[in-house]
């Protein structure tokens, strides 16, 4: 079975399993336009020297992720990765059964110069994902796609909660957000397959579906922070 269509069924049984591979083959709709989220009020400070910065986000499926940051400008890394569980059980057949307590996961270094932990943030509610959905994003369902922020420090522990709860006291998506914070985490990159995989399969079926629509959503929502050519793991 190729790779796109075994992508997230390695948790299913047979009967789950068929009807899993019926609606991938179903005419589907492209996603809804997404909508901007005011910028946070309170943002992370930037470490003195200016030195590179590291934050990880957690939100479905890390191809469309990926490249979301990908193309921000001021990124300089973005790693598709597991985040949330032991080094041992980092490994894709394992994080698909659900039960490894990782999540999928984009590993973002960045130039706090050129843009900010703030505004990486907006980007991921804004675009990234869908961040109301509880343990699932789109087709995908299991705490391996949940909503999350991984800090790397203290700082951007705060300045997530505080913008959860900005968002979430604005109701700015209706409902409550499902997004968690998770501190003390260790981020583990994933086999080099997953990495850079929506510039290498533009025309899958379901980057074509789930994806590409948030790189739109994003060159029409922050012109200012896009970048035409993608910074992909396969140059550095």
């Amino acid at each position: 079975m190729p790779l796109p269509v075994r992508r997230h069924l390695f948790a299913l049984g047979a009967a789950a399993l068929a009807g899993a591979l019926l609606l991938r083959f179903l005419p589907a709709a492209r996603a809804a336009p997404a909508a901007l989220a005011p910028p946070p009020a309170t943002e992370a400070p930037v470490a003195p020297g200016g030195a590179l910065e590291t934050a990880v986000f957690a939100g479905g499926c890390f191809w469309g992720l990926q490249a979301v940051f990908q193309h921000v400008d001021g990124v300089t890394s973005a790693v598709s990765g597991y985040a949330g569980g032991s080094a041992a059980s980092a490994r894709y057949p394992l994080v698909s059964s659900g039960v490894t307590g990782h999540a999928e996961a984009v590993r973002v270094v960045y130039d706090p110069r050129r843009i900010r932990y703030g505004q990486l943030m907006q980007i991921f509610f804004s675009v990234a994902h869908d961040p109301t959905q509880l343990n699932r994003q789109g087709p995908d369902h299991g705490t391996q796609y949940r909503s999350a922020v991984f800090p790397t420090t203290p700082a951007q522990a705060q300045a997530a909660r505080a913008y959860i709860t900005q968002l979430d006291t604005a109701r700015t998506f209706g409902q409550p957000l499902a997004t968690s914070v998770e501190t003390d985490k260790t981020f583990h990159a994933a086999e080099a397959y997953h990495q850079d995989y929506l510039a290498r399969n533009p025309g899958d079926r379901y980057i074509v579906v789930n994806d590409l629509p948030k790189l739109d959503d994003l060159k029409r929502l922050f012109p200012a922070a896009w970048r035409d050519k993608p910074v992909l793991v396969g140059q550095r």
